[in-house]
């Protein structure tokens, strides 16, 4: 009897220790050790997310519910303002601006639509581990629309980038669904970059609102010094491993779904997350807007930490009533206006350097955090890890021209089909080669050379 009552109390003991970490963990523990952000590397937040709020109007020049202070947005520079109906299901809705008092070209991609089924094919669209890409995973339904819209704008975004001098930079933004759409387009772009006029990687920039697991670990950490990933405290979607389909799928059962990942995550081993090459995670760069405290009622002032998380990143389930809430983009658009503002009274009550000598600075110390971020995922044994940010990927010539040869082309015939415009299909088809059972394989498995 004796026995059974002290394994009876080990039990208790180990189920209530769990318990009590697991409803005492709260958002800010998993940022906890990040340093905090700048104000020059965090201002485009706010105004990026004014401008995929933009994208829910019919009539920017009558705007039916704009944010405090407005989109603060010229209509008269917008290029383009694409509904469903001409994105034809392929992606989600969204709008081209040229901001020329920045010197930005803005594509944004607005985030699912409850009430729309072909948002929800994008997700459904989707198995663990069905799509590989440049050495990683990506979700399929999300990279077959990344290249959709790529085929569709990249003609138009390269003849305004040519127009405007080749000094704007190019912007990328999602919420979301949209920004795993995002996301998967700066990675496609950042490899195939002579098709959008020879545009260099540091002039390509992706900001992630709310972001979705679109991509396997390092991808993820391979592209942190263009993909930036924007997290409000408790937000569910950065954190919850489960594939995108099962969530939205049961998106009315929502608090049961997370509590159930929860507990299944508890008995997974840390180590055996990172070796599974299939996993997908939120990518680059995370900001972390942290505005609640553990046992405090109530929202504090906003602060800004960022990392390059390898190990640890976002794995935790938080039991909040704010998991949902915090995935919105009118609270994320909110908190950031905020923390901005903050960080610049900060700025400017303890400045001591000369403002140019503080950004270089930066740009040096973000530089050796993706350098340190790499080498840390090649110690850890992370699949497919590279020790440094490749260049575009090169096609194997000989293989080119056998294809050519195959199809009845001549080389004299490629002028022509660059004429045409770049079919992201082929680009994104370039890289794999089919195995006998019929799954893509990425030709880094052959001899074709693969990104250095």
């Amino acid at each position: 009897m004796s026995v059974f009552c002290g394994v009876e109390c080990v039990l208790f003991l180990g189920c209530s220790r769990w318990a009590w970490k697991r409803c005492t963990h709260v958002g800010s523990d998993d940022s906890e050790t990040w340093p905090s952000a700048t104000p020059d590397e965090f201002e485009p937040v706010p105004r990026l997310c004014r401008l995929i709020l933009a994208i829910y109007e019919t009539d920017l020049r009558n705007p039916q519910c704009p944010p405090d202070g407005g989109y603060r947005i010229n209509p008269d520079w917008v290029l383009k303002h694409a509904d469903y109906e001409q994105t034809l299901g392929r992606s989600p809705p969204y709008l081209i601006y040229a901001d020329h008092d920045r010197k930005e070209i803005v594509m944004a991609i607005r985030g699912l639509n409850l009430v729309k089924d072909s948002d929800y094919k994008l997700l459904l669209d989707n198995r663990l581990g069905m799509q590989m890409f440049d050495g990683g995973y990506v979700h399929h339904g999300l990279l077959k629309s990344a290249v959709w819209l790529l085929n569709e704008e990249s003609e138009t975004l390269k003849r305004v980038w040519e127009q405007t001098g080749r000094e704007y930079q190019l912007i990328l933004a999602g919420h979301s669904l949209g920004s795993g759409v995002a996301a998967l387009m700066a990675v496609v772009l950042v490899n195939h970059r002579d098709s959008l006029g020879g545009i260099p990687r540091h002039k390509i920039r992706c900001y992630a609102l709310a972001p979705a697991r679109c991509m396997s670990l390092n991808l993820a950490v391979k592209y942190a010094d263009v993909i930036h990933s924007i997290v409000l405290q408790d937000d569910f979607l950065p954190r919850t491993a489960t594939p995108l389909e099962d969530i939205f799928k049961s998106i009315f059962c929502l608090p049961c779904l997370i509590f159930l990942v929860c507990l299944r995550d508890t008995f997974i081993p840390e180590g055996r997350k990172l070796k599974d090459p299939r996993r997908l995670y939120a990518p680059g760069r995370m900001y972390h807007i942290v505005e609640r405290k553990f046992c405090r009622c109530g929202r504090f002032p906003p602060e800004v930490r960022t990392a390059i998380p390898v190990d640890g990143r976002f794995e935790h389930i938080v039991l909040s009533c704010n998991a949902t809430s915090d995935h919105g983009i009118i609270w994320i658009e909110r908190e950031s206006e905020k923390a901005l503002g903050i960080m610049r009274e900060n700025k400017s009550e303890t400045i001591t350097v000369p403002p140019k000598i503080q950004k270089l600075e930066r740009l040096q110390t973000i530089e050796k955090e993706h350098k340190d971020a790499l080498q840390k995922a090649i110690s850890l044994n992370i699949p497919h890890a590279v020790p440094a940010a490749g260049e575009p990927i090169e096609i194997d010539e000989t293989e080119t021209e056998a294809a050519e040869a195959d199809n009845g082309d001549s080389p004299k015939a490629r002028p022509e089909l660059s004429s045409r415009g770049t079919n992201w299909d082929e680009l994104v088809q370039k890289l794999f080669k089919r195995s006998e059972s019929g799954k893509l394989i990425l030709n880094k498995e052959s001899d074709t050379p693969q990104i250095q």
